[in-house]
């Protein structure tokens, strides 16, 4: 581990004298590319510099405990009880810190949310789900855009698809894809009873110019039809909206949020890019062994990943066992207080080399 952070440390500093060269700082991507690497290291070459000062104090530390002055023997005792205090800290930090990246971490997401269970009901929970996140994405000084969205019959969504660009994004939303199963008294239901309802959530990492990923217009059907939302006076009798199939696998992104065609299809090739980049990342997690399951699932009440119970106030995630008495506050965006049990029991199982938490 040491030797590991000598390097990481050496690495800083070599990015540190990089960035203040002028032709890098003339070179935007080039200097985007050594900050972000600079940023990825920084927690750790700050926690080994620590660890290094602490450690070259004990020597001093010790020699004064030998000291015949009763008072400066209990100080440094003391002293020395708090510096090996701080490096047990330090090396359990470093142990998190140490594992291994995921290498989307840091991205932006694309988010869609559909109505999949439970009629009128599970599209009035996408609903809720969708204003859950954008009031934890308010809560992280992240910026959420609507890409697309279908409205429900009686309210909610039966499909909405959102992006939400900020700092280290995809660290904390990858945990909330799956299916997303409510119980509670709809406000559909006119006898009063408590209905089992599922909405999906799909959390995808944003493509980047760096997937060089490249959509050949050959490779490409546009179609064109007539927006069925908010518009304005265009809705129904201008072709705004617009479909992009990419013609090899058949995947295809459909949008009609904006009132010009022209923003529909911009946004729709940013959503076709990274459908096919998470496409890509999946085939070569199959190829290298690695374990993962379809993100979405199709709905069904066996693959839900939490449940939010509203008679009990309790929001439980299947996947770790955590229940939490506090649904009224996580709905209001309160979401830390699953998704930072989620990551702490996945850092736990990659330390004891256990299957981490799926995604």
């Amino acid at each position: 581990m040491i030797d590991r952070l000598k390097l990481m440390a050496k690495r800083y500093d070599e990015i540190t004298s990089l960035l203040s060269d002028p032709e890098i700082v003339s070179d935007v991507k080039k200097l985007t590319s050594l900050a972000k690497e600079q940023a990825s290291l920084e927690e750790a070459v700050s926690l080994f510099r620590e660890k290094e000062k602490l450690e070259s104090s004990i020597p001093d530390l010790r020699d004064m405990k030998k000291s015949d002055d009763q008072e400066l023997k209990e100080l440094a005792e003391i002293e020395l009880g708090e510096v090996e205090d701080r490096l047990n800290e330090i090396d359990e930090k470093l142990k998190i810190v140490l594992l291994p990246k995921d290498p989307n971490d840091d991205r932006n997401v694309v988010v869609e949310i559909k109505g999949a269970v439970g009629g009128d009901e599970a599209n009035i929970f996408a609903g809720d789900l969708f204003r859950m996140y954008q009031k934890y994405a308010e809560s992280k000084g992240w910026k959420i855009q609507i890409d697309d969205s279908v409205a429900g019959a009686v309210g909610g969504f039966t499909n909405i698809s959102f992006s939400i660009s900020g700092d280290m994004v995809y660290s904390q939303m990858k945990y909330e894809s799956g299916g997303h199963r409510v119980q509670r008294i709809p406000v559909t239901e006119s006898n009063g009873r408590i209905q089992t309802s599922i909405a999906t959530v799909l959390v995808l990492p944003e493509a980047t110019e760096d997937d060089d990923i490249v959509l050949e217009e050959k490779d490409l059907r546009i179609d064109t039809f007539c927006s069925s939302g908010p518009g304005g006076q265009g809705v129904n009798t201008t072709y705004s909206a617009v479909r992009v199939t990419y013609i090899p696998t058949g995947d295809f992104v459909a949008c009609q949020i904006a009132r010009s065609q022209h923003e529909n299809k911009a946004t729709a090739l940013r959503l076709l890019k990274t459908r096919i980049k998470a496409k890509r990342d999946e085939e070569k997690a199959l190829k290298e062994g690695a374990v993962r399951q379809t993100l979405q699932g199709s709905g069904e009440r066996a693959e839900k990943v939490r449940t939010y119970n509203y008679p009990q106030n309790r929001v439980t995630d299947h996947r770790i066992g955590l229940s939490v008495n506090r649904l009224d506050s996580i709905i209001e965006g309160k979401l830390d207080l699953i998704i930072q049990e989620l990551i702490s029991e996945d850092q736990k199982r990659k330390l004891a080399n256990e299957e981490p938490i799926r995604l």
